[in-house]
This record gives C-alpha cells, sequence and structure tokens, in this order.
C-alpha cells in the first residue's frame, strides 16, 4: 500500500469519496504503477518463506509491521497484500484478503519510494476532480459549447494526462 486510504480522507479534496472506492482507486493505480515501470518494489533482503492458512501466514520477520505491503510468490496465493496484526505469540501474521491453505508461500517486503506519495495522491485527486470531465478542453456556460481535445498516445498514459506521471520515470526499469 502506497498510502493509507485514512491519510488520504484528511486531505479536503477527499470530502464525501467513500473510502471502499477510494481503496478500490489506490489499488488499480498501485497496479498500474507497478505494470508501467516493469518493477514491483520488492525489498528482496526483508525475505522468508512460510505455510499460509485462512488469511494468516504462520511465520514471522522482525522487520515487517503492520500496515506493510508484502508480496507472495511461488504460491497458489500470488499478489500483494496489507499487513493487518501481527501476533508475536505463535508467529502469525494476519493479511487483508483471504490465503489459501498453501505448505509454501514465499513472502517479500514491498517498499516505495517517499516521492511515491506525492505523485500517487496528485492521480487520485486528478482522478476524483477530474475523470467526468476527460476530453474537455473548453467549455462555455452561455449559449453552451464545449470543445473537446484530441487523446492520444502523444498528451496521456494509462488513462491520466503525462505530466502527472514524471514522477514514475527514474523508476521505470527495462524490460527483456
Amino acid at each position: 500500500m502506497i498510502i493509507d486510504v485514512k491519510e488520504l480522507t484528511k486531505i479536503s479534496d477527499f470530502d464525501g469519496v467513500d473510502e471502499a472506492v477510494l481503496q478500490m482507486k489506490l489499488d488499480a493505480i498501485e497496479e498500474l504503477v507497478r505494470a508501467y515501470t516493469n518493477n514491483n518494489f520488492q525489498n528482496r533482503k526483508i525475505r522468508f518463506s512460510a505455510p499460509s492458512n485462512a488469511n494468516r501466514i504462520d511465520g514471522w520477520c522482525e522487520y515487517i509491521r503492520e500496515g506493510d505491503t508484502i508480496q507472495i510468490t511461488d504460491s497458489i496465493n500470488d499478489g500483494l497484500y496489507v499487513v493487518k496484526k501481527m501476533k508475536r505469540v505463535g508467529h502469525t501474521i494476519e493479511l487483508d484478503k483471504e490465503l489459501f491453505d498453501a505448505p509454501y508461500n514465499l513472502i517479500t517486503k514491498v517498499q516505495y519510494p517517499a516521492s511515491f506519495k506525492e505523485g500517487v495522491i496528485n492521480l487520485m485527486m486528478w482522478d476524483v476532480q477530474n475523470r467526468e470531465k476527460v476530453g474537455i478542453q473548453s467549455e462555455t456556460l452561455s449559449r453552451h459549447s464545449v470543445t473537446y481535445f484530441q487523446q492520444d498516445a502523444n498528451n496521456q498514459l494509462m488513462g491520466y494526462p503525462i505530466t502527472l506521471l514524471g514522477f514514475l520515470k527514474p523508476y521505470i526499469k527495462a524490460r527483456f
């Protein structure tokens, strides 16, 4: 998770927006960022394997905290998860989504750079304020005149204005 929904709702631009909708949009942006940059932002120094049961991992890593994002690979449970609760007694980690029972899961901590938070907030603000106005270049109220601009690869990327995605450039990895 790049930013917590609770932090996002403190910004006045998101007043009145349902938290479930914000979480869905944040998850979508996180997937878009990871796909576009070809970067999974894994900290491979913080990695361990453990079995899974229901919505918990039966294992422990002292470098993972509540609220951290982890990625599970090499398992039927492949995907991104957020750590909801850690129990030292019994060494279990509870996650935000249901897991299939699996004897082996490779768990890696995901860490996003600090600059991502501001970039994602800007994307979210644009999404909330301008998504319904996509394509409108100018609008006149008297005698109602609307002008649409051309949306193509030169001025948009992944449904967002290309100027908002500049923060991703340093993190793009080559595709092979």
